[in-house]
């Protein structure tokens, strides 16, 4: 298999948490290749993971595009290179997500027929497989067909990253029936209810993402991301609320013990790490941006479930489901 390159200077932690999440999939098995500066070895323990020499670094508070025009030079854009040129089959970085999708988009491309790429987010499910929100963040604005496409490419995702034989999809509205929610949404409906390939079962709401009622729900960048943020937000809230009232009187310890392997499965199933990072999808390659403060487990498991895609030949199912739309 072709390796995963790690945008080994990208993220809050680099190149240290980076490189040791890197280092914990390349002995699990994952073949990797870190893309970091020349001097990279000499500041941290590489092992035998090549390196793609990269001696720029686009920072989180640069203007994407810019940056990627600019530093031609840089991990991301060399990355995305090394995919492009067959050198590996995927990339990930917990850098700049707009310099990510842009390094991706300019360097790889996108998958013919594509109207534009899509970030793709589980969204766990206490005792179920996640929910698969999208876009999560790549297009503010759409346009009917672009969600029609974004449905079909999340359907693929779906399927081979949680085994969902048949990802049953959702549009985000105001309210389960058809005529509910502003144009763009009453535009889609139909567009949604005649598509190839998906299995829509219409208006969805915000109550529904965390529950097993939808596998994939589909939405503009910027509902999709304030969805995002308030829901990492609120799961955070609720986890500190939680540890605070177990740690509020010492006669509680006793009883929170007692809890602790029931709600440390809950936890696990509920911590962005898990999971890795999003899938932008559409781009002629596999792409995984992961969070900016990832540390080394994040970055394993991303690191891995990129191989995953790769493995699973995803980029070209996405090449079929969009030729037949």
């Amino acid at each position: 298999m072709l390796p995963v390159a790690v945008d080994a200077m990208g993220g809050d932690g680099a190149p240290d948490r980076i490189v040791e999440g890197a280092r914990r999939a390349f002995a699990a098995g994952t073949p990797v290749v870190l893309v970091g500066p020349s001097d990279l070895a000499d500041r941290i323990e590489i092992g035998d993971m090549p390196l793609v020499e990269a001696n720029e670094v686009i920072g989180m508070h640069e203007d994407p595009a810019q940056g990627v025009r600019r530093k031609k030079d840089s991990t991301l854009v060399r990355a995305a290179e090394t995919v492009r040129k067959g050198n590996a089959g995927a990339m990930i970085s917990a850098g700049n997500t707009g310099a990510t999708m842009a390094a991706a988009l300019f360097r790889m491309g996108r998958i013919k027929g594509v109207k534009r790429p899509a970030i793709a987010t589980p969204i766990p499910v206490p005792g179920s497989t996640p929910t698969v929100l999208l876009d999560a963040g790549a297009n503010a604005e759409v346009q009917p067909e672009w969600l029609v496409q974004f449905a079909q490419m999340g359907t693929v995702y779906s399927r081979r990253r949680f085994g969902v034989d048949q990802p049953r999809v959702g549009l985000l509205s105001i309210g389960e029936e058809p005529g509910k929610g502003d144009s763009l949404r009453k535009e889609t409906y139909p567009l949604m209810a005649s598509a190839k390939h998906i299995d829509f079962i219409g208006n969805v709401e915000g109550r529904d993402i965390m529950t097993d009622d939808v596998d994939v729900i589909v939405t503009d960048g910027f509902t999709g991301n304030v969805v995002l943020k308030t829901l990492e937000g609120g799961m955070k809230t609720v986890v500190k609320a939680l540890l605070d009232a177990f740690a509020a009187d010492e006669s509680y310890r006793p009883h929170a013990d007692a809890l602790m392997p029931a709600l440390l499965p809950l936890y696990e199933s509920l911590d962005p790490d898990t999971y890795g990072g999003a899938i932008l999808l559409g781009v002629d390659g596999v792409c995984i941006i992961s969070h900016g403060s990832s540390g080394p487990r994040a970055m394993e498991n991303g690191i891995t479930m990129a191989g995953e895609m790769v493995r699973a030949g995803i980029i070209d199912e996405i090449r079929q489901a969009i030729s037949l739309n």
